[in-house]
Parts: structure tokens; C-alpha cells; sequence
């Protein structure tokens, strides 16, 4: 019986996690209400290959984005919601920087993607992550 129960309540547990993953890929996950305002938020540090190289030591570092974004970019497969393909030419055009930044310091709900900014990379940091993940469009 205790087998019975235990797999009943895994069983609901996984159903209500699947319902908190996002549908769709391309989907925001900046709140509607604050959308407009945060895809026109833009990094004040120019693109530089030294700001490149700086993203893809924290990538590879503390940000811990190599956990689920994996070496490549094309991040790791996973149950229900995988990690993001950096490399993926539509999502990287379907993303703003600022919305990217939002992720980073809010985490993305219903996902695995914790808060990074603030908490384990500052806020200068993140832009030079999402420069790197930039880089990864070519891939």
C-alpha cells in the first residue's frame, strides 16, 4: 500500500511540474506587463572581445551556466524543460538582451533557471554572460 502511495503522490507531483513548465520554447518569460519595458533595456558596456572572454569565464565559473547550458551551449538534456540552446539561431534572434537580463535576475519560473545577478554574479558580470551567449549564435 505504502508502494501504492508513494507512486500516486510522485505521479501528481510530476503532473503539477509539467504544468509549470513553459509550452513553447520561443515563449517570454518576462511577465507580460513588464515586457515592452524590458526588451529595450540595453547593456552600457560595448561588445568586446575582452567582454567575451570575460562572459565565458564566468559561464565556465561561478555563474555555474556550464551545469545545464553545457559546453557547447546546446545545453543539457533534460526531462520536461531542457536548459536553453544557446546556439539556436531562432531563439537567439526571438531574445532580446534585456530580456536575458531579467532571466538572469529573476530566474525563469516554472524552469530550473535560478537568479544568477545578485546573488552569484553582479549585474556587470551578466552582461558579459550574455555577451558570451551572443557569441554562441554561430555555433
Amino acid at each position: 500500500m505504502k508502494k501504492i502511495t508513494l507512486l500516486l503522490g510522485l505521479t501528481i507531483f510530476a503532473g503539477q511540474n509539467a504544468f509549470a513548465f513553459h509550452p513553447d520554447i520561443y515563449q517570454p518569460r518576462v511577465p507580460e506587463e513588464s515586457l515592452e519595458q524590458v526588451r529595450n533595456i540595453e547593456s552600457s558596456f560595448p561588445d568586446s572581445p575582452e567582454r567575451i572572454e570575460a562572459g565565458k569565464k564566468i559561464y565556465f565559473g561561478k555563474g555555474l551556466c556550464v551545469t545545464c547550458h553545457s559546453n557547447d551551449g546546446k545545453g543539457v538534456r533534460l526531462p520536461g524543460h531542457s536548459p536553453r540552446n544557446f546556439t539556436e539561431k531562432k531563439w537567439q534572434e526571438s531574445r532580446t538582451d534585456g530580456e536575458l537580463m531579467w532571466v538572469l535576475k529573476n530566474g525563469s519560473p516554472g524552469t530550473g533557471m535560478p537568479i544568477r545577478v545578485g546573488k552569484v554574479i553582479t549585474e556587470e558580470e551578466g552582461w558579459s554572460v550574455i555577451q558570451f551567449i551572443r557569441s554562441l549564435k554561430n555555433k
